[in-house]
C-alpha cells in the first residue's frame, strides 16, 4: 500500500466533507426523530430535508449546521485512506480483474468490503463523536439522546471515563457492516461504471468520467446502506448506564428489532433522501478528488 495513495485518499475526503457535512447533521437528526415511537405519535421538528435545514439555521444558527465537523474530518481521512488506498493498490496489481482483463464487479464488492472494514474499525471512535456532536441540538427541536459534549477531545474523554477503551468501540460492530456494505457498493460501482462509460465511449474525458461514475455510485450506496446507517446512527447516539450499557439497545440485531417492532419497515429507511442528497455528491467528489489528485502525483512525479 504506497503511502501516497494513503494519504490522497484521505485529503479527497476531508475536501469532500466541508461540502456535505451540513446534509450529514439532518440526516443524523432525521433519523433520531420518534426513535421507538410508532410513526405519526411523536412531534416532527424535521418535516423533511429543505424544512430541516431551515429548522437548524433558525434555531442554531448557520453553524449549526457544521456540527461535529472536526470529528467528521478524521473519520473521513481515516476510513478513506484506507479505502481508496487498498481499491488502488487491487486495481494496480490486478486484484480485481477477470482473465478477461477486465475489472470484475464481484472483486470490486470484495476489495471495497476489506478496505470499509479496515477504515472504519480504525476510524470509529470519530464516527461516534461526530454522530453524539451533530445530534446536540436547541432544546425547540432536540431529538434522541443528548450528550452533553462540548468539544471532541472533551467527548473523548467523556466516553472513555464512561466505558473505558472499549466504549470507544461501542457500536463498532454495526459501523463495520454498515462500512463493507457501503464500501463494497461504492468501490465496486465506481470502477465497473468507469471502465463501461470508456468501454462505450459514453464519457471519455477523465475528469467527467470520474464525475459520472462518483454520482452513479452515490446513487448505488444510498439505497444499500441507508438501514445499517439508521442503525449506526442509534448505537452511537445512545446513552450508556452506569455500568456502561446502552440505555436503549444491546447491539445490532436488537437494534433491528426493536425499530421494526416499534417504527416498522420505514423506520429502517429514515433520513433516506438526506442519505442520497448526502451520499451521491460525496462519492462523486471524494472519488474525483482522489482521481484528480493522483493524475496530479503522475503528472509531477510524485
Amino acid at each position: 500500500m504506497a503511502t501516497s495513495d494513503f494519504m490522497l485518499g484521505g485529503l479527497a475526503s476531508v475536501g469532500a466533507t466541508f461540502f456535505t457535512n451540513p446534509i450529514e447533521v439532518i440526516k443524523t437528526r432525521i433519523q433520531l426523530q420518534g426513535e421507538l415511537a410508532a410513526r405519526g405519535t411523536y412531534v416532527e421538528p424535521y418535516k423533511g430535508v429543505l424544512n430541516a435545514f431551515i429548522t437548524v439555521a433558525k434555531n442554531e444558527g448557520i453553524l449549526g449546521l457544521q456540527k461535529g465537523l472536526v470529528p467528521a474530518l478524521n473519520f473521513q481521512f481515516i476510513i478513506n485512506s484506507f479505502r481508496l488506498s487498498i481499491y488502488t493498490m487491487a486495481v494496480d496489481r490486478h486484484w480485481m480483474h477477470n482473465k478477461n482483463g477486465e475489472i470484475s464487479y464481484g472483486l470490486g464488492l470484495m476489495w471495497g468490503a476489506m478496505g470499509g472494514v479496515v477504515g472504519s474499525f480504525c476510524s470509529s471512535p470519530f464516527f461516534m463523536i461526530k454522530t453524539q456532536l451533530q445530534s446536540q441540538a436547541a432544546k425547540e427541536i432536540a431529538v434522541g439522546y443528548q450528550h452533553s459534549h462540548t468539544s471532541m477531545s472533551h467527548a473523548f474523554k467523556q466516553i472513555y471515563n464512561e466505558g473505558g477503551i472499549f466504549g470507544l468501540w461501542r457500536g463498532s460492530t454495526a459501523a463495520i457492516v454498515r462500512a463493507a456494505i457501503g464500501s463494497s457498493a461504492q468501490i465496486a460501482t465506481f470502477g465497473k461504471t468507469k471502465e463501461l462509460l470508456k468501454a462505450h465511449d459514453l464519457v471519455s474525458h477523465p475528469t467527467l468520467n470520474s464525475f459520472s461514475a462518483g454520482l452513479i455510485a452515490g446513487s448505488v450506496v444510498t439505497l444499500a446502506i441507508t438501514p445499517a446507517d439508521v442503525i449506526t446512527t442509534r448505537l452511537y447516539n445512545q446513552g450508556v448506564d452506569i455500568h456502561g450499557r446502552g440505555i436503549y439497545y444491546n447491539g445490532w440485531l436488537d437494534c433491528i428489532v426493536k425499530i421494526l417492532r416499534s417504527e416498522g419497515f420505514y423506520g429502517m429507511y429514515k433520513g433516506f433522501w438526506a442519505i442520497y442528497m448526502r451520499s451521491a455528491p460525496y462519492s462523486t467528489l471524494v472519488l474525483l478528488f482522489f482521481d484528480e489528485f493522483c493524475a496530479l502525483r503522475e503528472k509531477y512525479n510524485l
